[in-house]
């Protein structure tokens, strides 16, 4: 078979076909013939005719069935993919075909998944209900911050500045992405520390506190942080799970432990920003949702990041929307937020997310305590629909946060 024989316009997929929405450019040959050596090299074909395909392998072939423009979708049958297995399913569609030379760029750019091999993963185990349930927060977005600097502090200065930032409103506070086990903070000082100021934190204010910490490591490595994290009362991780793999991810999701996973996309960017080439995040996206996270960093249209509100939608809706019976993954707001932003970001989320801002709490002239406590303001005006700078004529730490950073809306 020659990579147009893989273009097969009259195709009409079936159910339990996987589908792939491509970008394709293609180098000095035709986009059919491009689009076609796609589907053979990520099927069974290959840059030469065979003699070794039999009969019954020509039926597991691609099919490319819709090109417009550089947009290319192809389908795949179900047979060509091993169920519950993430790492041999983007082996397949998103694997070398990337590096073929009669290609400029080529981009996955969303994938359907059918029932069947949805089903063959866990899934999340808690989602936006079990979340909202934990916390006994039902009405608003959570408010979450990272602790900053993201590297160095100590285990007791840590635990201060989690202790401050949960004092001040917010309902979260986790690691950031590279923070793990370094000689200033062991993992299990750290975790100690600071599910006790979690704990003093919850006793005085009367809610529900949770601190993500970061268990990411070699598999094993994990799933003993994992445990350890239980033993010692905590209800959150977080998995950096693209430099961890989703091979380690499904492991860590297969020991069903009582643990929310808050999944970290740190490295997204090399397969993501580059719009012709790479894979984009809506595909990481249902990738993570299948196999069991429970938060995920979708974007948040307003801060440093250079997703566009496009993206950011894709994102969103690739782990709420209806994906067979799967439960809805909470979106995470993230990069450059401060109080200033909060009115559009929830015009853009509405309730169901978490506002996770670092400097934007942190870098409160009057400290974490203070930043907190005017992220919090700026959610509670929000919601009763009051502007900020009215707001903020009673509230002080609202009122210097916008003197600091201003506002969006």
């Amino acid at each position: 078979m020659k990579y147009v024989d893989f273009v097969n316009m009259a195709y009409t997929p079936e159910e339990a076909d996987v589908i792939c929405t491509f970008f394709v450019e293609p180098k000095a040959i035709s986009i059919e013939e491009a689009a076609g050596g796609v589907a053979a090299e990520s099927s069974i074909g290959t840059w030469t005719e065979l003699t070794t395909v039999k009969p019954y392998v020509e039926k597991l072939a691609a099919n490319v069935f819709s090109i417009e423009g550089n947009i290319v979708k192809i389908a795949y049958p179900l047979e060509l993919f091993e169920p519950g297995n993430m790492p041999n399913i983007l082996s397949s569609i998103s694997g070398n075909v990337f590096g073929l030379e009669a290609l400029n760029n080529l981009r996955l750019d969303d994938v359907h998944f059918p029932p069947e091999l949805i089903r063959s993963f866990k899934g999340p185990k808690y989602g936006i209900e079990g979340v909202r349930n934990l916390l006994g927060i039902h009405d608003r977005p959570l408010v979450g911050t990272i602790i900053k600097p993201k590297l160095g502090l100590n285990p007791p200065d840590h635990a201060q500045v989690a202790y401050e930032a949960w004092v001040g409103g917010c309902d979260v506070v986790k690691d950031d992405e590279n923070l793990s086990s370094q000689k200033f903070s062991p993992f299990e000082d750290r975790l100690i520390k600071t599910l006790e100021a979690r704990d003093k934190a919850e006793a005085e204010t009367g809610e529900r506190k949770v601190y993500m910490v970061n268990i990411t490591g070699v598999t094993q490595e994990m799933l003993r942080r994992a445990e350890f994290v239980l033993d010692q009362g905590g209800e959150y991780i977080m998995v950096d799970i693209l430099t961890c793999g989703f091979s380690a991810l499904q492991e860590l999701r297969e020991q069903d432990f009582d643990l929310v996973i808050h999944a970290h996309r740190a490295g997204h960017a090399a397969f993501t920003k580059n719009p012709k080439h790479g894979v984009s995040m809506r595909v990481i996206a249902k990738a993570a949702r299948m196999i069991g996270v429970d938060q995920l960093h979708v974007g948040a249209v307003v801060g440093k990041m250079s997703e566009t509100r496009v993206e950011v939608e894709e994102n969103r809706e690739a782990i709420m929307a209806g994906m067979d019976d799967l439960k809805r993954v909470l979106p995470v707001a993230s990069g450059g937020l401060h109080p200033g932003l909060v009115p559009a970001l929830i015009d853009f989320f509405d309730t169901d997310f978490i506002i996770q801002a670092g400097g934007g709490i942190h870098g409160h002239k009057d400290g974490t305590l203070a930043g907190a406590k005017a992220m919090r303001q700026a959610v509670d005006a929000t919601l009763k629909k009051i502007p900020l700078s009215e707001y903020a004529e009673s509230h002080g730490e609202l009122r210097t946060a916008l003197q600091i950073w201003g506002s969006h809306m």
